[in-house]
């Protein structure tokens, strides 16, 4: 019902006013495809190669731990064997929260400068449709069909480009 209100709405707007020109803009490909998004996500994937090095390595040790502990299981006392398993297994429950942890970090570091990008693209975008005479933007995952003449999204990184290209970190 709410789509065809909105739909009823925007046939209404166009047909009162022939001029008004609507466009519309993928902000997913500006935030992958400009110099600052690139940027962005190349500092993401180096830290996240690196946390997955380090909890690779810490996962490689536990495991041998693990199989060292199994192979010693007929040999050692049944409460030194106790002992050592309860080890085993705080150290693998410190190395699982160590690892959400590290993930979740990295989750908001991307998250808090995906808005930085979004909050510098934003005057861009306004300035854009002023000097442009656009009445409404569109974001492209709502649009079903359109002409690619009423796309722009290339201008806009451009000019994105032209603004910001790297983030501080």
């Amino acid at each position: 019902m709410k789509k065809k209100i909105i739909i009823f709405i925007l046939l209404n707007l166009i047909s009162f006013n022939s001029k008004a020109e609507i466009v519309y803009i993928d902000i997913n490909f500006i935030l992958n495809s400009s110099e600052v998004g690139k940027y962005l996500n190349t500092y993401i994937e180096k830290i996240n190669n690196q946390a997955s090095l380090k909890y690779k390595k810490i996962e490689n040790e536990l495991i041998q731990k693990e199989k060292t502990l199994i192979s010693q299981q007929n040999i050692l006392d049944k409460n030194e064997f106790e002992r050592k398993l309860k080890t085993l297994t705080t150290e693998v429950q410190k190395y699982r929260s160590d690892r959400k942890t590290s993930v979740d970090e990295l989750n908001n570091i991307k998250i808090k400068k995906t808005k930085e990008i979004l909050s510098a693209l934003n005057p861009i975008i306004t300035e854009y449709v002023e000097t442009n005479s656009i009445s409404i933007v569109i974001p492209k995952k709502n649009i079903v069909v359109g002409r690619k003449d009423l796309d722009i999204t290339n201008p806009i990184i451009k000019l994105l480009n032209n603004s910001i290209t790297k983030l501080e970190f």
